[in-house]
């Protein structure tokens, strides 16, 4: 069997997988009509961007497993301004449940990025500014980015994943999707020939 490997621009509202629970949300299988793949980690069905899906195993399980560290990288729109201080709690880790969040890179954008209206649009409270962070983790515990900035004091409001390692959104548009190139899949499995956090290459 010939290994595939896509990007797909995840719309929010849309489940990451193909078998639907309930009518309310979409499915990958809305938008994705190829057999036997299936997504390398997820995205919660209120986030968007960026998510992969291969049928190669070992490739999936590296990616997906948080002892390997692989970069994923956030636009997050918040509710109000954070200050030095949140910043600093985001980037050396917060408690959310029972669970220490490792450091991440985050920092406050100076300009709002450049991203389509979501459908359905945010709600805005009146006279509550709001403000974009760029974050980069190296984990994905459940629905971590919202607890992470509850937990400093600046609610979540919009979710969207820009970057999964090397791989990047770019110009891709809610609901499309396209196959990685001979390059991209390279440098893939070069990145999951990396050792692991704290221990030996698998």
């Amino acid at each position: 069997m010939t290994n595939r490997y896509i990007i797909f621009h995840k719309p929010y509202g849309v489940l990451s997988q193909f078998t639907q629970e309930t009518p309310k949300h979409s499915t990958l299988k809305d938008y994705i009509q190829i057999p036997d793949i299936y997504p390398v980690g997820r995205l919660d069905w209120d986030s968007e961007g960026l998510l992969l899906l291969t049928n190669d195993g070992q490739l999936q399980h590296r990616l997906s497993n948080p002892r390997f560290g692989h970069k994923r990288t956030y636009w997050v729109q918040v509710e109000r301004i954070p200050d030095q201080d949140a910043i600093y709690k985001l980037q050396t880790g917060v408690e959310i449940q029972d669970y220490r969040t490792r450091p991440a890179q985050v920092r406050l954008l100076s300009e709002e990025p450049v991203v389509g209206e979501r459908t359905p649009p945010i709600r805005f409270r009146k006279n509550i500014p709001t403000a974009w962070l760029e974050m980069t983790l190296t984990e994905g515990k459940n629905r971590q980015v919202r607890r992470m900035t509850a937990a400093v004091g600046f609610p979540t409001l919009r979710l969207l994943r820009v970057t999964i390692a090397h791989l990047q959104l770019d110009s891709l548009q809610p609901g499309e999707w396209r196959d990685l190139t001979p390059s991209e899949i390279k440098l893939l499995h070069i990145s999951t020939q990396s050792t692991p956090i704290g221990g030996r290459s698998s």
